[in-house]
């Protein structure tokens, strides 16, 4: 469906055909594009070329698939960091990587969750997640922690934007069987990724509330299952509501962006 006015021209025609892409959650033939696009076919692979030639998507030719481009993640990471929670976040996050374990600082953006900022603490593991990179909500700590505060509204929108896409036996396939640990985590106060993103790493993240409980964005504490399991890292729990907390409270004067 094209919801560009003319007066966005080619400019707003590009701008849709990336948001359709980042809408997947994952690499995506053209076709895929194509049957969700207004544009006709020559028009959407011309824009499609251009696209890719500025760097704003990249083309696997072996698998042949179309993702966001590392020239888009790089404006993106780039913007986050100068009007987000980034640099409110920074002094909290150095305290909280005294834990030993990944921090990770995230937001949500058109139902993914971008993730802003991070705190790597080991060498002896590692995650996919890194600041710029964007990510799934539905399998993500972070991004279940905010689709659990979302109001019922943005989150009716967040869920149809959810590719919903298998990653590991753990992953969440359905929006019904994702509402019900929601539900769950608004009582609990934090979320746990159970393997559901990558085999091997686990997290517990809690929201960034405003004082209107407002979600702001989310933090989480991830680690490998080769040095802790999630009853252990619920150890954590205490430190990691305080941290949100804290940082929470001194956004509150801060203007950025607001989540979709």
């Amino acid at each position: 469906m094209d919801t560009t006015s003319p007066r966005d021209g080619t400019v707003g025609k590009a701008l849709e055909i990336l948001d359709c892409v980042a809408g997947f959650g994952r690499p995506v033939r053209y076709s895929e594009v194509l049957e969700q696009s207004a544009h006709p076919k020559a028009t959407l692979y011309r824009l499609m070329q251009t696209l890719t030639n500025q760097g704003m998507l990249a083309y696997d030719s072996e698998r042949h698939v179309y993702s966001l481009g590392l020239r888009l993640v790089r404006l993106a990471h780039t913007a986050w960091r100068e009007s987000s929670l980034a640099s409110i976040a920074a002094p909290f996050l150095d305290e909280l990587a005294r834990v030993g374990e990944s921090i990770h600082l995230a937001q949500m953006d058109g139902g993914q969750v971008l993730f802003i900022d991070k705190r790597k603490t080991s060498a002896r593991y590692e995650t996919l997640a890194e600041a710029g990179r964007v990510a799934p909500s539905h399998c993500t700590g972070v991004g279940k922690a905010i689709l659990a505060h979302l109001s019922p509204a943005r989150l009716e929108r967040a869920l149809r934007q959810q590719s919903f896409m298998t990653y590991t036996p753990n992953t969440h396939e359905t929006a019904e069987s994702l509402m019900e640990e929601l539900e769950q985590i608004r009582a609990d106060g934090v979320a746990f990724d159970r393997e559901e993103h990558e085999l091997g790493i686990i997290s517990i993240a809690a929201p960034i509330l405003a004082s209107n409980n407002h979600v702001l964005g989310a933090i989480s504490i991830a680690t490998s299952t080769n040095r802790l399991n999630l009853q252990e890292l619920t150890q954590f729990r205490p430190e990691l509501l305080s941290t949100a907390s804290d940082i929470g409270a001194a956004a509150e004067a801060w203007q950025f962006p607001k989540t979709n």
